[in-house]
Order: C-alpha cells, then structure tokens, then sequence
C-alpha cells in the first residue's frame, strides 16, 4: 500500500522555457516524486490549452482557441473519437501516435521527462498531471461563446478526452515505477467553485459526476489520482470523492479547509492522503519571507489541530505529502527555485519529526 510519508510533491507549472533545465531543478528538490514539466510561458503549454489537442472541432487563432461545433465535418469528428475511444477500450492498450498522448505541439516536456527517467535512480513513484474538466468545460468556450461544459455532448467528450490523457500517461509511467502506482494530479481548482455565478446552470452531480469518472480511469489504468486545488470554496464534493490524494492551499485556506471536519475525518480515515500546499506561491511578498523553519512550525500547528479530530498524528504523517500551495509559472524564477527548495527543507524537517529518516 502506496503511503505519503512526508515527501515532497510538486506541481508542474515552472516560468522556465527549457525543459531540460526545469528537469534537473525537479530532480534537484523531489528526487523521490519527480514529475514532468509544464511551462506555460511557451506558447501552447497554458493549463487548459495544453490538454485539448486531439479535441473534435478544436480551432486556434493566434493565442485563441474554441470548440467549432458548426464546421462541416463536425459530426465526423465527433464519430472518429468515439470510434478511437472504444477502440482503446476494447484492446485495453493506445496505438502509437494516438489523440490522446501528450504530443510535442504543447507538451514536450513529457518526452524530456521520460528520458530523464529511464537513467535516474532513487525515486518513490513518478508522478503526471491533466487539468480537470470543470476547469476546462468552464473555461473553453464553443463557436457559439458558450462554455462546452454546458453541452452534454461537449462534456461527455472533454471528459473522455481527459480520462485517456491521464490513463495514456500511466501506461508510458508504468514501465518506470518499479511497480509502484503512478499518481496523476487532476488540476481542478474550478471544482470548488461551484455555486458561483460562472456555474449556473451547472448542477452539483454534473461537476462530481465529471470528476469521478477521470478518477476512476486513473484507477483502472493502476494509478493513484489526486486533485489539486489551489482555490478556496466548497471542498464537499472532492472529500467525498474517491481520489486518493487532495491537494491544497494550506498556507491560506487550513481553516476553511478544516470546517468540512466531518467529511475530512471520513476522508483520511479511509486512507486519503493530503498534499499539504504549506509553501505559499500566490503572493511572491509573503514567499520572499518566508523560510523552511517558520513554515516546518506553521505545519506542525496545523497538524496538531488536525489530531484533535481523534486523528492521531502518526498516521498524519503517514498520509501527507509537503507540498506547494500552487505551480510556479507566474513567479519570478528565483522565486520558482525558492518554492522548491522550501518544499524540499520542509519535507526534510517532517520526515525528521515523524522518524522516517532514523
């Protein structure tokens, strides 16, 4: 049974445009769960582009992208997915060159990331990432400026498309592993976003139903899903999900976060884990002074109001990662560098206190 055990996890975004610079700095400061890179200051490699290639009706005008619905072959393109779709299903494995790998267009850092891999030794577990689809449903609009989201059709597809970006990402993952289940962060934080007013219309069991079928294809697949949320909201939905992992903004939103105590219990009493995001990234002022001890002391706090939910603190720590608050790539870079390092230090300070190190 995979178990968290103080070690640091990242979040893809860095403001580099190299990827095999961005590698060696992942290597450096998560050695244990590297992951591969995003940077989103390359064009194409934003959160919600980055993930849409091989999308039916998918158009692009300069740094604009929508879903076409009325081009004339639509339908047909709508018939091709579904039939590559099933055709995965039934074989259980991806054809080469298939609309649902990360390709070179907008996601080069997955083949740098891969071949760092196969000579590096010493890591836990490999970790990918998607972007979610309410994020993705909300944010990309039709030819007709609505949000896909809205358009049953749209969304069965955008959640099919995802499922099968994170599930091919397993499948190259696996081989690298050494048995251990490869994780892969769903990035939604328009999950917890529900009820405002850029989701009316949008009903609760739309937006859970949507996330828990990219879950459960992570699982099929063999690896451990987590969510990411570096927003603050209504965390109901995903602590009554299946994920396996909830990543969040400690730094800011712990109080928030520990009002669902009910749901949290029950959450972490079934085995989920926490990304603990207690290195802040949203406010470069606050980052600047910070330091490893300061925020190793601030966890601590954390962790002891957590244990008097009759939660005891050793399987807290069995079950946390040390985390940032959010990716990197609107930072400056040595700001970027500096949230890897306070992530590294204060995983290294856990670890020490829980005695998995002695």
């Amino acid at each position: 049974m995979f178990t968290a055990h103080c070690l640091p996890i990242l979040i893809g975004s860095l403001p580099l445009t190299d990827h095999h610079a961005a590698m060696r700095l992942i290597e450096e400061h998560s050695p244990a769960i590297p992951l591969w890179p995003q940077l989103p200051k390359l064009p194409g490699e934003g959160m919600v582009r980055q993930f849409l290639s091989g999308f039916p009706g998918l158009q692009e005008k300069g740094d604009r992208f929508w879903i076409d619905t009325s081009c004339k072959d639509f339908e047909e393109q709508m018939t091709a997915f579904y039939e590559d779709y099933m055709g995965i299903e039934e074989r259980g494995s991806f054809p080469e060159n298939s609309r649902f790998c990360l390709g070179d267009d907008t996601a080069s850092g997955f083949a740098v990331f891969l071949d760092s891999m196969n000579g590096f030794d010493g890591h836990t577990t490999l970790k990918g990432q998607i972007t979610g689809p309410v994020t993705i449903g909300i944010s990309v609009r039709d030819d007709q400026n609505r949000s896909i989201f809205y358009d049953d059709n749209l969304r069965d597809m955008l959640v099919k498309h995802l499922t099968f970006k994170a599930r091919w990402q397993i499948e190259q993952l696996k081989p690298l592993t050494a048995g251990a289940p490869p994780i892969i962060f769903i990035d939604e934080p328009g999950i917890v976003s529900y009820g405002s007013s850029a989701f009316v219309g949008i009903t609760q069991e739309m937006v859970a139903d949507a996330v828990a079928e990219v879950i459960a294809g992570i699982h099929e697949a063999g690896g451990l899903a987590g969510v990411h949320i570096c927003a603050n909201g209504d965390w109901g939905p995903v602590l009554s999900s299946d994920t396996d992992i909830i990543s969040f903004d400690a730094y800011f939103y712990f109080d928030n976060f520990t009002l669902y105590r009910e749901l949290l219990c029950s959450y972490l009493q079934r085995g989920g884990m926490l990304a603990w995001g207690i290195v802040p990234t949203g406010d470069a002022e606050v980052l600047g002074a910070e330091n490893a001890q300061a925020l190793f002391d601030k966890w601590q706090n954390q962790l002891k109001r957590l244990s008097t939910f009759s939660l005891p603190v050793e399987k807290l720590h069995e079950q946390t990662f040390i985390a940032p608050s959010c990716g990197t790539g609107s930072l400056p870079a040595e700001l970027a560098v500096k949230v890897l390092r306070l992530t590294s230090e204060v995983s290294k300070l856990a670890r020490a206190a829980a005695g998995f190190d002695s």
